[in-house]
């Protein structure tokens, strides 16, 4: 049997899994939903159509022919258009292309666009073209550095298949290469699935077909190797092809596709995240989500279901993000982690993503709560509407501003998910069941089903809480309408025909059974609340919400620094107290911080040039006289490193150490207490480089302090400017020792680092402007 998404939601079979998963679990289930599809909804005017235009201008200047450069050389045949930059260029080709053509399937899907529609044909045209020359099913862009030449991927795949595997961050030398190759096979079953391009599935089983063959021939050990380096949502797409062709094949590999370290822990509802690379993670718990839903076992969900929650609720900020640097902390310390580097925008796409299956099992408003939360406030603020281009970090350290992507010259991952996060604001708003139809985001829109209900939802949240539906059509007799009613808005309101509705919402739902007509009219009042959440791990540290939005201090234009201290705030009572409305505006506010600067806040995701504050310490009277020195201290630390840093490299981590053109012939990237690390075995080296400003530098380099014993040589360009010898007593601290550097006109420096006596470890690379004319080593 095929077991599609639609079968699935509606099989009663799957209602027998629920016990499995426990009492608690059985007794929230109510009864399967699915996405009403996107074609029966038309977006009105909105910050949503908004974005989704600009990213339409986007998807439409790109060329596919250009992000199949590397496709049509792996071939063997002349490229059609020049390779264009950024990561493109980097060995990783192949993951821009694929979510292009998810993007653009769901803009096709919604829309019926003809030019996108256009666009994708020719792509699959090229890449049958393509597939056939290669003569096996291989399709693909990515290459390797080979002995300063560059190889293409296919090269990585057979040596594997003949089980020559070698991994740290990268696959036989490749950055990330079955992550890319999931990009791409992902697109096409989105072609397929959501444009209606049937030319798309025989390409998609050929590469499927090409890999699984790859992955047929490892043992299960050569198998966990492998999935040791990321590689995106290659179970989820396996999983989907089984749904689609019910061919026991793709079952069987995508049962094969399961990260045992990873998946083991969370289906024991053991939280073992923190050190990893949460973007690696996600899409595994996607796939476990679909495999759930194809194939039934309650392992897969339970996985998917604990890791959600345990995201959601201990490793995420305000805006609904997650991570630091790309990488999960501890749970419940967040405190330590307001940084430049928060809230990497894939994680976002991918748990919404995941959001959408386990709201599928589990109808409830809550899940929507947490979408909405992240779509508002991290993935609306992710793109530039004028420009649709994407940021990569959703910076939450206070003055920090946003890093927007480059049309032709970028292509990071936060670019391709950016693409497709912004081709889907309506795939989520109406979701059903037989018996109810669910509002579930308040955006102005135009539902009409065939046969079914037409509704007219008119509003302009989150700006405000007004939301008025219409029922142009009736629904058919006996369905309901359920509209969420979000945990926030206390005191919430629901008219039908100017009259109240006295029930009490059931699992977040306002649920109005009732016989239908043309012309009933629902409004709905949500009042924007204000209120104050601490931040975990730093209980004197708090965020504003107004309503769902996140709000923000503005600290002024992105082009200019911010040297002060993080704004704080000073109340004797509940921290809102602290905020004064702005009368006659919605989400508006003045406060004044504990050093009398008048700040205004107001909701985040718009100040797209500013610099911010979303996170801020509350002191009462009491504490401020006692810690006013103590914070101004740390604050013009902070803010005197911030000033003079010109590059940060968080070696050891997989995207710095590419960013950063890192490269080690021996030793490995380690964790020790938190913190990530590269070994240099002694008599090895490894290189790097690191950004300069014109004039002389430091660098900075953090060890560990009972790495005693050990001597280090460190050249910069060429020259050797220190010989480190760490013979001091053994002591359980971090050590930053500072290297003063020559001059330099050059945009960067080339690092090397030689152990010459025992092994080094290296924590931490920092370069930066020194603090006087004369810099000496600390």
């Amino acid at each position: 049997m095929i077991v599609t998404r639609r079968r699935f939601l509606g099989s009663a079979s799957t209602l027998a899994l629920m016990p499995a998963f426990g009492p608690a679990f059985a007794a929230q289930a109510t009864g399967r939903a699915e996405p009403v599809p996107a074609r029966y909804v038309t977006l009105k005017p909105s910050i949503f159509a908004d974005a989704m235009a600009a990213n339409r201008r986007y998807l439409l200047s790109l060329d596919p022919e250009r992000l199949l450069h590397n496709f049509y050389t792996s071939a063997g045949l002349p490229p059609r258009g020049e390779m264009y930059g950024g990561w493109e260029a980097q060995g990783i080709a192949g993951h821009t292309l694929g979510h292009w053509m998810s993007a653009a399937s769901l803009m096709v899907a919604n829309t019926g666009d003809a030019a996108l529609s256009a666009a994708l044909d020719r792509t699959l045209t090229s890449m049958a073209r393509i597939q056939a020359t290669e003569g096996d099913g291989y399709l693909g862009g990515i290459t390797a550095p080979r002995g300063g030449k560059t190889v293409p991927g296919k090269v990585i795949f057979e040596e594997v298949r003949r089980g020559d595997i070698r991994t740290d961050w990268t696959l036989n030398a490749g950055w990330v290469p079955i992550y890319a190759q999931h990009k791409v096979l992902a697109g096409l079953i989105d072609a397929n699935q959501l444009a209606g391009k049937r030319a798309a599935l025989p390409i998609a089983t050929g590469l499927a077909g090409y890999m699984g063959g790859v992955f047929d021939a490892l043992s299960e050990a050569q198998m966990q190797q492998v999935l040791s380096v990321e590689h995106g949502g290659i179970l989820e797409s396996y999983a989907e092809l089984y749904a689609i062709t019910g061919d026991q094949r793709w079952h069987g590999l995508a049962g094969r596709l399961r990260h045992r370290a990873v998946f083991e822990p969370l289906a024991a509802g053991q939280d073992k995240l923190a050190g990893l690379h949460a973007n690696t993670q996600i899409p595994k718990l996607v796939g476990h989500a679909r495999l759930h839903e194809v194939a039934g076992n309650p392992a897969d969900a339970k996985a998917a279901l604990f890791f959600h929650d345990t995201v959601r609720h201990h490793h995420s900020y305000a805006v609904g993000g997650n991570s630091e640097r790309e990488h999960f902390g501890q749970p419940d310390h967040q405190g330590e982690q307001l940084t430049t580097a928060t809230c990497e925008a894939c994680n976002s796409y991918n748990m919404l993503k995941l959001t959408r299956h386990l709201y599928a099992w589990q109808p409830q408003g809550d899940w929507f709560d947490y979408y909405e939360r992240t779509q508002l406030n991290h993935i609306m603020a992710h793109q530039r509407p004028d420009t649709g281009q994407f940021v990569y970090f959703m910076p939450m350290e206070a003055g920090a501003k946003r890093d927007y992507s480059k049309p032709e010259d970028s292509f990071w991952c936060c670019v391709g998910s950016g693409m497709e996060s912004h081709a889907k604001h309506a795939d989520s708003i109406y979701w059903q069941r037989p018996d109810t139809l669910f509002l579930n985001l308040f955006i102005p829109s135009t539902l009409d089903v065939p046969g079914g209900p037409r509704i007219e939802l008119d509003t302009r949240y989150p700006q405000d809480g007004q939301v008025q539906l219409t029922v142009a059509r009736a629904p058919k007799a006996g369905q309901a309408i359920a509209i969420r009613r979000p945990a926030w808005a206390e005191g919430a309101t629901l008219l039908i025909n100017e009259q109240p509705f006295r029930q009490e919402p059931r699992n977040g739902y306002w649920q109005i059974a009732r016989r239908w007509k043309a012309g009933d009219r629902i409004a709905v009042t949500l009042p924007m609340t204000l209120r104050a959440e601490p931040l975990a791990g730093a209980p004197g540290t708090h965020a504003f919400l107004s309503g769902p939005l996140v709000l923000a201090a503005d600290l002024g234009s992105a082009t200019q620094r911010f040297d002060d201290p993080a704004p704080a705030l000073l109340a004797s009572g509940r921290p809102e107290a602290a905020l004064t409305p702005v009368a006659g505006a919605t989400h508006r506010y003045r406060v004044t911080d504990v050093l009398g600067h008048e700040r205004e806040i107001g909701p985040f995701f718009p100040m797209y040039d500013r610099r911010t504050a979303v996170y801020f310490r509350t002191f009462t009277p009491g504490s401020w006289a006692a810690g006013k020195d103590a914070y101004l201290a740390a604050e013009a630390k902070r803010a005197d490193l911030v000033r003079r840093t010109i590059d940060i490299f968080h070696i050891g981590e997989q995207q710095p150490e590419v960013d950063h053109a890192l490269v080690a012939a021996t030793g490995k990237a380690g964790e020790f207490y938190g913190r990530h690390n590269r070994a240099i075995p002694e008599g090895s080296s490894v290189r790097f480089t690191v950004a300069r400003r014109p004039g002389p530098a430091l660098l900075q380099l953090t060890y560990w302090g009972r790495d005693t014993g050990r001597t280090v040589e460190i050249e910069v360009d060429g020259k050797l400017v220190a010989t480190e010898r760490r013979e001091q007593p053994s002591a359980e601290e971090w050590v930053v020792v500072d290297y003063a550097l020559p001059p330099t006109a050059a945009a960067t420096s080339t690092v090397k680092l030689t152990a010459r006596k025992g092994d080094a470890v290296i924590y931490g690379v920092r370069s930066l402007e020194p603090a006087g004319p004369k810099p000496v080593r600390a």
